[in-house]
């Protein structure tokens, strides 16, 4: 069977089954059908006769160098993985690497490679992620790590994104109760301007925290959530809102500084709310590929500073891009894909901001976009 078919039906066949507790309750579950979604592609995608040779020529930018490198990342978080005691699930016992954020990409991570909570050689890790986030959200929905001052809405969208992919491959009535829940608190700590920010409460909203719930909402929208239109037509009215004339977007509405980061984050909201072609959408790829990944290239609108963080987005900008502007992936990704593997030491990616799990897991999220494994980063 196809592996792209497998993740959408896994729940289908009780043979793929594994474990107690949480996961035996799946025997009988089925997989949530997602939303139809057709009605937000751009006109003729879905039917674009060129788009499969597109995503095998994409694939095969992939080369032999960055599976190893990606096999490399991928046994090294599964190492780093806490095994037992209160933080088992997460990928360390303190810090960025305890939080709900990490957890969550290292599971999407896992998955970009094709493994399921029920098949494939990181199955058991995917399902210890599921376990600890649903052990770490709140009665109210929040999922944070209690008492860990580095869990914010930033490990909320990321911990809802993940398990709204786990829930459209099984089903599991504990990942869609934990699921509503964060979906209802998520919308209801929505500011009046369609915005949120660090904490979950209705507060002065940033873009970088917005786009977390905006890919989040959308994700559990296509698992089978209910999200209302109201909350959509906010969210779709603060991301134009936050845009500027040269096609960049700001960090808040007020204002503030415009980077790639930025940017990239803002087209991947406008794709998560179903625009993907227009103006502001057209304005904001060129911006992006004007700092597309080269040597030589020093701005401030492309720091250092968040440098995976940038392209996470950044390569789904791309990613969704190449249905209309095949050039924009075909030049964006071996840079990128060659600048990831220079940053690498025998598979394992560093940011010494936040930890080398968060970047490791980053990386190969970026590094396997083209395999289009996972609903959510499919264009």
């Amino acid at each position: 069977m196809d592996r792209r078919q497998l993740i959408k039906n896994c729940a289908a066949s009780s043979a793929l089954f594994v474990g107690q507790g949480l996961w035996s309750s799946m025997r009988n579950s089925r997989p949530v059908a997602a939303s139809p979604i057709s009605s937000r592609l751009p006109k003729n995608a879905a039917t674009d006769p060129r788009l499969p040779a597109r995503l095998q020529a994409a694939q095969d930018l992939v080369n032999s160098e960055t599976k190893t490198a990606v096999a490399q990342g991928l046994r090294f978080l599964k190492s780093r993985q806490v095994i037992s005691g209160d933080f088992t699930g997460a990928f360390g016992n303190n810090g960025y690497a305890s939080g709900t954020a990490v957890t969550a990409l290292a599971g999407l991570a896992f998955m970009c490679s094709g493994s399921t909570p029920f098949d494939g050689p990181y199955a058991s890790h995917i399902r210890k992620c599921t376990q600890f986030l649903l052990a770490h959200t709140s009665a109210k929905g929040y999922i944070a790590s209690p008492g860990n001052r580095r869990s914010n809405m930033y490990g909320h969208g990321y911990g809802m994104l993940f398990l709204s992919q786990v829930y459209g491959m099984s089903g599991s009535p504990a990942v869609e109760a934990t699921l509503r829940r964060a979906v209802t608190m998520t919308c209801n700590v929505q500011n009046e301007k369609g915005g949120w920010r660090y904490q979950p409460t209705k507060q002065e909203g940033d873009l970088s925290i917005t786009i977390c719930q905006i890919m989040a909402l959308r994700a559990a929208h296509d698992a089978g959530m209910s999200v209302s239109a109201e909350v959509r037509d906010r969210t779709l009215e603060y991301v134009y809102k936050s845009q500027k004339k040269d096609g960049s977007f700001q960090y808040m509405l007020r204002g503030g500084r415009v980077s790639l980061a930025l940017t990239a984050a803002g087209v991947v909201s406008l794709y998560s709310a179903g625009v993907y072609d227009g103006e502001p959408v057209e304005k904001a790829l060129k911006w992006i590929f004007a700092r597309r990944p080269r040597k030589g290239l020093v701005s401030s609108e492309v720091s250092s500073m968040n440098y995976y963080y940038a392209h996470y987005y950044a390569v789904q900008a791309m990613w969704h891009a190449q249905i209309q502007h095949p050039e924009y992936w075909n030049q964006w990704y071996p840079a990128v894909r060659d600048q990831l593997l220079e940053r690498a030491t025998s598979g394992v990616w560093d940011d010494p901001r936040v930890c080398p799990e968060f970047a490791t897991a980053m990386a190969c999220i970026i590094l396997q976009i083209p395999f289009n494994y996972l609903p959510v980063f499919t264009p």
